[in-house]
C-alpha cells in the first residue's frame, strides 16, 4: 500500500505516477505519467495542482467537460466518454458514468469514473457519484469510495455499496475537506457498516 497516496479529498496518486483529480498539491513534483480527471468541478480539476505534477510527457485523460479548463496546458489530452475501454500509456482503462440522482452531477453531464489495471492490480476511482448500477458492476481489487455525502453518497450508502462490490481493500475518500462533506464522523459510520472481511485503509489524515 506504500504505492498509494491520498493527498486530500479525492486527490489520489498511485505509483508516484498516476494522479486522479489532483487537488491542493503545493509541492512541485512533475512526476505524473497520466493525470486522470473525473469532472471539471474546482475540487477535482485544480489547474495549479496539475501544473505541479505534470511534465512535458504527461498525458491528461478527461471527459469533454474538462477541456475548457485545460487550455493552458500543451500536454497531450485524451478525451474519454462513459462506457469506454481503452489503453493509454500502457495502462488498461475502463470508464463508467459517475453521477447523482436528481442533484449536483446528472448523468447527462458525461462525468466519469475510472477502473484501471496496473501491475495486475485493478483500482476503481469513483468520482462524485451515488450508488449507481454502473458503479455496482465494478469488481476492482482496490476501491476508492466517496463517503462524505451531499455531493456523493453518504458513509452508510458507501459501506453498502462496498459490501456489494467486495474489493480486497477499500479506501474512503471525498470527506472532511470541503464545506458540505462530513468529516471524521463519516469514517466511523462507514466502518460500522462495512463488512469486516473487507480491509479498510484510512489514508486521509
Amino acid at each position: 500500500m506504500k504505492n498509494i497516496k491520498v493527498n486530500c479529498h479525492s486527490s489520489i496518486c498511485i505509483d508516484d505516477a498516476y494522479y486522479f483529480d489532483p487537488f491542493r498539491i503545493n509541492e512541485k513534483k512533475q512526476n505524473a505519467k497520466i493525470v486522470f480527471l473525473t469532472h471539471p468541478h474546482f475540487d477535482h480539476l485544480d489547474p495549479s495542482s496539475i501544473k505541479n505534477v505534470i511534465n512535458s510527457e504527461t498525458i491528461i485523460v478527461c471527459p469533454k467537460s474538462c477541456l475548457e479548463n485545460l487550455k493552458q496546458f500543451a500536454n497531450k489530452i485524451v478525451v474519454v466518454s462513459q462506457h469506454q475501454k481503452l489503453t493509454i500509456g500502457g495502462v488498461e482503462i475502463e470508464t463508467f458514468p459517475s453521477y447523482n440522482f436528481g442533484r449536483f452531477h446528472p448523468i447527462e453531464n458525461g462525468f466519469v469514473g475510472y477502473t484501471i489495471n496496473l501491475n495486475e492490480t485493478t483500482y476503481t476511482i469513483c468520482g462524485d457519484t451515488d450508488d449507481t448500477p454502473q458503479l455496482s458492476q465494478q469488481r476492482p481489487d482496490i476501491l476508492f469510495v466517496p463517503i462524505g455525502g451531499t455531493y456523493t453518497m453518504n458513509a452508510k450508502q458507501a459501506a453498502k455499496l462496498t459490501n456489494k462490490i467486495a474489493p480486497k481493500i477499500v479506501i474512503p475518500v471525498h470527506y472532511g475537506e470541503i464545506e458540505g462533506t462530513q468529516g471524521k464522523e463519516a469514517e466511523k459510520t462507514f466502518l460500522e457498516n462495512l463488512n469486516p472481511n473487507i480491509e479498510c485503509r484510512i489514508l486521509i489524515k
